[in-house]
């Protein structure tokens, strides 16, 4: 996978480079156009990883973009209103992960996000303890956990 990594960036700045244009959108059409040719060329089963990982990453980092932008804008709104709408509350959220590397991820992202901290593992590593400024659905805030987050990171992970 290392190898595919660096081909992939090193076919991109020649594009870069044949091009002219030292501008991101072209690095990004670039990486995305060499990304489909060694994918279409490669014929190697053990590089097939890559092909999914890349994909999944992209999706995640467009995800955490919006999840951001989202939390943001509700702290935002409930510090400038009048009126809080804060139901505050510490969650524990069962855990899907298992190595180190992906409860780390995952509580960091969390934390990351405006209104959300994690506050602590289980001895077991089976629960992360979350607190929140809006949980105002126990069960809701919990499925919005595993099916965003902690989905989207095992999909790249695992």
């Amino acid at each position: 996978m290392k190898k595919l990594v660096l081909l992939n960036l090193i076919l991109t700045i020649v594009w870069v480079a044949l091009t002219g244009s030292f501008v991101f959108i072209n690095f990004a059409f670039g990486f995305v156009l060499t990304f489909l040719i060694l994918w279409v060329i490669s014929s190697d089963k053990s590089d097939r990883k890559y092909f999914r990982v890349i994909p999944s990453l992209v999706s995640f980092i467009f995800f955490f973009i919006y999840e951001l932008i989202k939390a943001n804008i509700q702290v935002a709104y409930d510090v400038i209103t009048p009126t809080l709408y804060m139901k505050p509350g510490i969650v524990s959220v069962p855990l899907d992960a298992n190595s180190d590397l992906e409860i780390t991820l995952l509580a960091n992202v969390i934390s990351l996000t405006p209104g959300t901290l994690s506050l602590d593992v289980s001895d077991d590593r089976k629960v992360l303890y979350v607190h929140a400024m809006y949980i105002h659905d126990k069960d809701e805030f919990i499925r919005s956990i595993k099916d965003g987050f902690e989905k989207k990171l095992l999909n790249i992970t695992r």
